[in-house]
């Protein structure tokens, strides 16, 4: 596993350990509980997996040009490594409540699973294509393995802190 994916998997493992059947489902009104962050979290890797599917389906990276707004983005989230406050997930990466019906250990393991996929997916596009851009990120535009995994690292550390926050609610 990568170091970067090997990160993430820390961060979800550490974040959640010990939470209580409470911890898993407290949240303010309006907002996401600690198993519906997890969920958001598991469909963003699966959302990448899709993603380098289609590249290495096509044979050639799907990445399109980026505009001026994105690349600041990327810098913003990528070598700063700060995620933007108050961005609503998009529909395909909001929990569907599939959470809310599964247990704690069964929503930790599919984010988990499905870190693991993405990592080997990034893996095979850049074994296969080089670290150019490999495909775009629905708000964000093109970026190459390395961009997505730095992405998906601060990700998780801004939905850990999150987390946390709701634990020290209850």
């Amino acid at each position: 596993m990568h170091p970067t994916t090997e990160h993430i998997h820390k961060i979800l493992v550490s974040v959640t350990q010990g939470m209580t059947p409470e911890d898993w489902s407290r949240h303010p009104a309006g907002k996401w509980s600690a198993a519906e962050v997890i969920e958001h979290l598991s469909l963003t890797y699966s959302g990448t997996v899709r993603s380098m599917q289609k590249v290495l389906n096509a044979g050639a990276p799907t990445a399109t040009p980026l505009k001026l707004k994105q690349r600041l983005a990327i810098w913003w989230i990528t070598q700063l490594g700060r995620f933007p406050e108050g961005l609503l997930a998009p529909p395909q990466a909001s929990p569907k409540g599939a959470a809310g019906g599964a247990s704690a250990d069964g929503v930790l393991a599919s984010a988990l699973e499905n870190l693991s996929k993405m990592d080997a997916a990034i893996g095979d596009c850049e074994r296969r294509f080089g670290g150019v851009c490999l495909s775009d990120h629905p708000l964000l535009g093109a970026l190459n393995g390395s961009q997505w995994r730095k992405f998906h690292s601060v990700h998780a550390r801004h939905h850990a802190t999150q987390i946390e926050r709701l634990r020290r609610a209850g």
